[in-house]
């Protein structure tokens, strides 16, 4: 079942005081980003964010589940939770400062014309 538009939009919203908070469509959900680096998966109208010590912390009525089959097992955070805007947000900002920074995409090699 996909998520709906307005949900993302609201979790976003309630993120938003973690930084530069965004989501963007991925494998027909979203993936959560704060300053450039992934911290969530938004999938089935549930919200997943990625397990890290603090995380866990902060979290830790936090069931471990994996966000689609296959994947590593993330903290699954209730709808209910979503609500504190300031847990939320300190939630998210502390994972993303344990998260690595993504490596920067090789640039791309011009065309070659015949």
């Amino acid at each position: 079942m996909a998520t709906d538009r307005k949900t993302v939009d609201y979790i976003v919203d309630q993120m938003s005081k973690a930084g530069a908070v965004s989501a963007r469509p991925m494998f027909g959900e979203y993936g959560v980003y704060c300053d450039g680096k992934m911290v969530a998966i938004i999938g089935d109208g549930q919200l997943f964010i990625k397990p890290t010590p603090s995380g866990r912390v902060l979290a830790a009525d936090a069931e471990e589940v994996p966000p689609y089959p296959g994947a590593k097992p993330h903290l699954l955070i209730d709808a209910e939770r979503w609500e504190g805007q300031d847990w939320l947000s300190d939630l998210v900002r502390a994972t993303a400062a344990e998260l690595p920074t993504p490596k920067p995409k090789p640039a791309k090699a011009p065309k070659k014309t015949s």
